[in-house]
């Protein structure tokens, strides 16, 4: 028989987090709070611009910002926001999605499976992402238990079950 296999992933679809965006675009344009205070949430190349003429103003657009990603299911230990920053006269927060596990990260999670998971699992990076095997499906379902009573510092899915 065949072994069985799933991968260990942290994807984060793009599609979702531009609807967040628009969403949050749309609530800051729209709040009687941000009015005429040049608030604004857009995307600059690859990572995400907030800016108002505030601190608090800004660290508002960016719960705004989270709450949006909530309701559309993507973790916020996806989003990796950094500290307002004065640019002028305007505080500016750049946020970027962070995907992909990091080797470091796999290798924590393999180290976990082997020590806490049941026998006969085999654990493998690849790239970014983890694939684990066994003969026994009841094993990985032990598995993915396992890895989702744990707290990691990235987001983690589970593809591709077979």
């Amino acid at each position: 028989m065949a072994d069985s296999s799933f991968d260990i992933v942290s994807k984060v679809e793009r599609q979702e987090v531009d609807n967040a965006l628009n969403q949050a675009a749309k609530e800051i344009s729209q709040r009687y709070d941000f009015k005429g205070v040049g608030a604004s949430i857009s995307w600059s190349g690859e990572k995400i611009l907030m800016e108002a003429n505030s601190e608090d103003r800004v660290k508002a657009i960016l719960d705004v910002f989270q709450s949006k990603l909530i309701k559309r299911g993507i973790s916020l230990k996806s989003l990796d926001a950094g500290e307002p920053q004065l640019s002028g006269k305007e505080y500016k927060i750049f946020a970027s999605i962070e995907e992909g596990i990091s080797q470091e990260n796999a290798k924590k999670v393999a180290k976990i499976i082997r020590d806490e998971g049941p026998k006969g699992i085999k654990a493998q990076v690849q790239g970014d992402e983890l694939r684990v095997s066994s003969k026994s499906r009841d094993d990985l379902q032990a598995v993915i238990a396992l890895l989702k009573g744990k707290d990691f510092d990235f987001a983690v899915q589970f593809v591709n079950y077979r």
